[in-house]
């Protein structure tokens, strides 16, 4: 279950140019994730970024998060959205990205679920040694969750094997054995809700009872493009974390806005009855934990040199500086 942006680490010496001051007008691309929207995304639904020149344009789907942070280094997007290890992992390899805001958070309400069949002999985590596990992509949340749980049981990383499959599959191949569990991820939970309400499954674990309430990932800007506009910067992550606030005080309002963008996206918007919130703290706000636990974890792994990464130097503050350095 190896995985490593070492391959694909990027750096802003591609040609790539921002203007030295904030401009008038900033369009801000990004790709989105199927059944479900980014605060972000709701934030321009709720008419949060009016006023303050920004316009978000969505270019197609994210197969994942690590994928998305391989287009926002490759400069087709200004925005990345992903788990946390995948982030830390893109930064390691040399892409200079800032933790803008958390997309997602892990409580009670909002966590991965990692499902089997009702009659599945799997009741434990020992019990997936040899098992195949669904999970969306490689190298991000799902992944890191699953090496955490075996290494917590004292058992290999590789003792079980990931089978990447996307979201709306995920209840389809497991229903017709194709794997032994599928994982649903806490910004899954439209899709989980979904296979959930037709029966026959029972959960085994979920991320939670691993590494307790966390940040689950975050949305990443490039630092370089935090310089160039900070005052747009600074009302992105605002308008974003007001509508998380939104989506927690609202949830009835928030899924009918999902049911909508969702039908005009021409995906199901049946599903968005099931969205079970974003997970994360009032306020919207990151603490050095968010970043701080998977740093511990791919230094223990020996994925990242211990020290090569600060928690604080990654996470962004709306402050007097752009960044916190």
């Amino acid at each position: 279950m190896t995985f490593s942006f070492r391959t694909l680490a990027l750096t802003t010496a591609l040609g790539l140019s921002f203007a030295t001051a904030a401009s008038a007008e900033v369009t801000i691309r990004y790709l989105a994730s199927q059944g479900g929207l980014n605060a972000h995304e709701l934030a321009a639904e709720l008419g949060y970024f009016e006023g303050t020149g920004i316009t978000l344009e969505n270019v197609g789907y994210a197969q994942g998060g690590p994928a998305s942070l391989v287009a926002l280094a490759g400069g087709s997007v200004e925005l990345g959205s992903a788990a946390t290890a995948a982030v830390l992992n893109s930064i390691a390899a040399g892409n200079d990205f800032v933790a803008a805001y958390p997309s997602n958070g892990i409580n009670d309400q909002a966590q991965s679920i990692f499902y089997v069949l009702e009659d599945s002999p799997i009741r434990t985590i020992e019990d997936l040694q040899g098992k195949t596990i669904a999970v969306n992509t490689l190298g991000a949340h799902l992944d890191y969750v699953v090496r955490e749980a075996l290494h917590q049981k004292g058992l290999p990383q590789d003792a079980a094997s990931l089978v990447v499959v996307p979201g709306p599959q995920l209840e389809q191949v497991l229903r017709s054995g194709q794997v032994d569990v599928s994982a649903f991820g806490y910004w899954q939970t439209t899709f989980e809700g979904a296979a959930r309400q037709t029966g026959g499954l029972r959960a085994v674990f979920d991320d939670t009872d691993i590494i307790g309430e966390i940040a689950g990932g975050f949305v990443v800007l490039r630092r370089d493009w935090i310089e160039a506009h900070p005052e747009e910067a600074k009302a992105f992550v605002e308008a974003s974390a007001k509508a998380l606030d939104y989506a927690r005080e609202n949830p009835e309002e928030t899924k009918a806005i999902f049911a909508k963008v969702l039908a005009e996206r021409g995906e199901n918007p049946d599903v968005a009855q099931f969205f079970a919130g974003y997970g994360v703290r009032e306020g919207g706000l990151a603490v050095e934990r968010d970043v701080q636990f998977w740093i511990d974890v791919l230094e223990r792994e020996g994925t990242v040199e211990k020290g090569r990464l600060v928690a604080k130097d990654i996470l962004y503050t709306t402050g007097d500086s752009p960044v916190s350095n």
